[in-house]
């Protein structure tokens, strides 16, 4: 059964242009974050090697966006990673986290400047406090693309992200991006995990800004 509208042009009304209060399982990620408990364990010609890191994610709130009739919430992120006492990035990345009300969609999208780009999805409801998005690469609405070299030498197939949000106002994720390596048999798991501990509030967006400046 087709589940989308027959009018898919006329966009919704009256819906509130505050983006923070809107979030649903989003919510208690908005803002700025560090991580000092990040373990990376990526592939090497020798086998598996385990790296610590440190990240800081900032997450802001977007105005709300539409396509025709659907309505996203969300934030844009970016993540910037290092090793311990080090300056060169170790890992950057950029994209956006949305939240579909009416449907309890979640939308993760990541791109990063080694050449690959992903969009993963998942299911949740309003006050869910894990959840998982799902990207594969043969999934034409949930998918993969990579640069030239990396889809020879290092083409995932498969890109899974756990987020729990914790109880004393932190939240994690476990992450498992599967490749498939040149002249190697089986899928690699490339595993990073990391608790964010939050160290500054978001800012508003800017129609809910405008909306503040006016007078009630």
């Amino acid at each position: 059964m087709n589940p989308f509208p027959t009018d898919i042009y006329t966009e919704p009304q009256g819906y509130s242009v505050n983006t923070l209060e809107n979030l649903g399982p989003l919510s208690r990620m908005a803002g700025i974050w560090e991580g000092q408990r990040g373990l990376d364990i990526k592939p090497k010609a020798e086998g598996p090697k385990k790296q610590v890191y440190t990240e800081r994610i900032e997450m802001q709130p977007i105005d709300p966006q539409t396509n025709g009739p659907q309505l996203f919430y969300g934030l844009r992120y970016h993540l910037h990673i290092t090793k311990p006492d080090q300056v060169k990035t170790y890992h950057d990345q950029v994209g956006y986290w949305l939240w579909e009300p009416a449907t309890g969609l979640i939308v993760h999208t990541l791109t990063i400047p080694r050449g690959m780009v992903t969009m993963a999805t998942g299911k949740a409801t309003a006050h869910t406090t894990q959840f998982e998005c799902v990207a594969k690469i043969d999934d034409p609405t949930a998918g993969i693309s990579s640069s030239p070299f990396l889809d020879y030498a290092f083409k995932t197939i498969e890109y899974r992200i756990m987020v729990t949000i914790l109880e004393d106002g932190t939240w994690s994720y476990e992450q498992d991006t599967v490749m498939m390596i040149q002249g190697q048999a089986e899928p690699f798991h490339h595993l990073d995990t990391n608790v964010l501990t939050k160290v500054g509030e978001a800012t508003p967006n800017p129609l809910a800004l405008e909306a503040m400046k006016k007078p009630s």
